[in-house]
């Protein structure tokens, strides 16, 4: 319901009378969308879609002996959100997130 409210020209009221729900809960399940809390369905495409990637020298830690790869953090920052995952996060994950976040319009 949520990736329908996104299609061009829907409106959350039209969406949420299609699927018999009230158009607050909908806008809810909209802002968890927006804040990473509620991952949408990725959407079918058959052309490839690609994302901007800013690659950047990370600041430089104090020097420790006890950091294991699992303690560094993947970051994710599309406009206002931020997302900090696990390093060993899998791959397809990142992939369902950031499309996620895409087709939110962040």
């Amino acid at each position: 319901m949520v990736a329908d409210t996104l299609e061009p020209g829907a409106t959350v009221n039209a969406v949420a009378d299609r699927y018999g729900v009230q158009p607050n809960q909908l806008s809810a399940w909209r802002g968890l969308a927006k804040q990473g809390k509620l991952v949408l369905p990725a959407l079918s495409t058959e052309k490839p879609v690609f994302a901007p990637l800013v690659v950047c020298d990370p600041p430089p830690a104090a020097p420790s002996c006890d950091r294991s790869p699992a303690d560094k953090l993947i970051r994710i920052v599309i406009g206002e959100v931020t997302l900090e995952l696990a390093a060993d996060t899998p791959a397809v994950r990142l992939a369902e997130i950031v499309r996620a976040l895409g087709a939110a319009g962040c």
